[in-house]
């Protein structure tokens, strides 16, 4: 997934102290580490995972003259962007990052990022002005935070952790902004519709397979092994379905489950059978919740219960994907739920309210499930990709009309269903209830946790959290335990977080105290 940290001022900063605080994310790019120190100008730093030009060409400081480049990324149009600058420009590698640098030279920074079909954070330091640039994807697929030092300069860094002890605020870089070296400017707020799409409706399940199955296509290009997370849920299943009607040897898909009562697993496995895969299956234990917990908090850099509940089973299979092959891209079903809406948005009260929510949630997701599938994966020396999260598909699914995407028939995330109705999958995986994934790994594992917190905490304990910690109140025993770890990690941090992922509690039905979606009276058969 690869890492980086940027120091943009003088000498007066300790940066042997910053590129030791900078070590604490070597597990994002264990295959190479540069640093570059430009005196009082600055500094960055670099730990490679190395998917595109696995040579020594493509480590990172990229440098052309003038220019300097950090980027964490796959930039999907990089084949194309780079026909249109190769007789003029000698590139050094085949890495896609590299693409950014001509275009930069060529555009400047606000027209290079409005041209990137990309999941991307990149800083550029320009040695000739002076001057340090940087930009996020429009999702915040990938990571990025800045703080500013004692004497007022900006750092940058994939994680917070690295700028723990030199910043005294520290805050995401928001998505689909770039900062000019000045201030931060939206160049794409995706979550927007200035007008819907009003298609029919095989229109739109036409233009739904087509895009999401570019936004596969394009994923599966990488110089290492690439392999599936299948939770047997419909996201993850349909982007191992396209995936190996695409592909000519087996794909490579991977199950979590806990020992006593996997859920997923089974239907993981209808999955891989169906598309005839090369399929692993991981089980862990209760002991292996708690082994981990802390160290899952440290890695993922939140409180939430939602995202923490859900990272359990994530992590512990990046882990063993890891530890145990050669694969090194995952590719993952997350971003369906918040664009085609999920259990609680069936009691959306109206259209503009189910759109209202959806934009809510895509610009919140690089705090939640994105970052859980970001942290779960990166901490483990793997690269998540999203198809979901393809630009093109995402700005096409936001603008159907919200009254054709709400659940008016019974069956959440219809039109995508409809989309992939061939052959894809078996009909009990396209039509199958929606469970989440912090249930459907096994509904014991979020119990054990419950179970946990029980012992540690009294109710004196949770009624003097509000007094503890007045921002992100925790409101059970369990959000208490997972507050408490954080702040032992990172004392004074929560803001980085905004709230706890939960349902709209302004709607009927969503008034719930756990975000899971077994508390919902609409959860049926799901998760069983």
């Amino acid at each position: 997934m690869c890492g980086f940290a940027v120091y943009t001022g003088s000498d007066k900063m300790d940066k042997i102290l910053f590129a030791s605080e900078f070590n604490r994310i070597k597990y994002r790019g264990p295959d190479n580490s540069v640093f570059r120190d430009f005196g009082k100008q600055g500094w960055m730093g670099f730990h490679r995972l190395s998917i595109m030009d696995v040579s020594n060409n493509g480590n990172q400081p990229l440098e052309y003259q003038n220019i300097h480049l950090v980027c964490n990324g796959e930039v999907y149009n990089s084949p194309q962007l780079r026909k249109k600058y190769e007789d003029h420009y000698h590139f050094m590698s085949t890495s896609d990052c590299e693409v950014i640098i001509p275009l930069f030279l060529d555009k400047g920074i606000k027209e290079t990022v409005c041209a990137l079909d990309a999941e991307f954070v990149f800083v550029i330091y320009d040695s000739a002005e002076n001057k340090y640039f940087a930009a996020r994807d429009p999702i915040g697929i990938r990571p990025l935070f800045y703080g500013y030092s004692a004497t007022g300069d900006i750092l940058f860094s994939s994680e917070m952790k690295t700028l723990h002890s030199f910043c005294q605020e520290i805050k995401p870089f928001p998505p689909g902004h770039y900062y000019d070296g000045e201030e931060f400017i939206c160049y794409r707020d995706i979550s927007k519709v200035e007008t819907f799409a009003h298609h029919k409706l095989n229109e739109i399940f036409r233009n739904i397979n087509e895009k999401l199955t570019r936004g596969i296509e394009k994923r599966l290009h990488a110089d290492v092994p690439v392999g599936f997370l299948c939770s047997g849920g419909l996201d993850s299943s349909l982007v191992c379905a396209v995936a190996a009607k695409m592909l000519k040897c087996p794909i490579k898909t991977f199950a979590i489950g806990i020992e006593d009562d996997p859920i997923d697993t089974k239907y993981a496995r209808i999955v891989a059978d169906y598309l005839g895969a090369d399929h692993t299956e991981v089980l862990f234990t209760k002991q292996d919740i708690f082994d981990n917990l802390s160290t899952l908090i440290y890695n993922i850099e939140t409180w939430d219960i939602t995202t923490i509940r859900a990272s359990v089973g994530m992590y512990l299979i990046c882990k063993y994907i890891s530890e145990n092959t050669d694969v090194k891209v995952l590719m993952t079903g997350e971003i369906a739920d918040e664009i085609f809406g999920y259990k609680y948005t069936d009691f959306a009260p109206s259209p503009a309210a189910f759109q209202k929510e959806a934009e809510k949630r895509l610009n919140e997701i690089h705090q939640y499930d994105v970052l859980r599938a970001d942290r779960c994966i990166s901490s483990c020396g793997l690269e998540a990709r999203v198809p979901f999260g393809d630009l093109d598909f995402v700005d096409y699914v936001m603008r159907i009309a919200p009254e054709i995407k709400m659940n008016n028939t019974g069956i959440g995330k219809y039109l995508l269903r409809k989309a992939f109705e061939d052959d894809y999958l078996p009909q009990e995986i396209l039509y199958r209830q929606k469970a989440a994934f912090s249930d459907a790994v096994g509904h014991s594992c979020v119990d054990h946790l419950k179970a946990c917190a029980e012992e540690m905490y009294s109710y004196p304990d949770l009624a003097n959290a509000a007094e503890k910690y007045p921002h992100g109140t925790p409101f059970s025993k369990e959000s208490l335990m997972y507050r408490d770890i954080f702040e032992m990690h990172f004392p004074g941090r929560s803001g980085l977080i905004k709230n706890f992922w939960m349902p709209n509690k302004e709607w009927e039905n969503c008034n719930v105290n756990d975000p899971s979606a077994r508390v919902l009276p609409n959860y049926g058969a799901s998760g069983v």
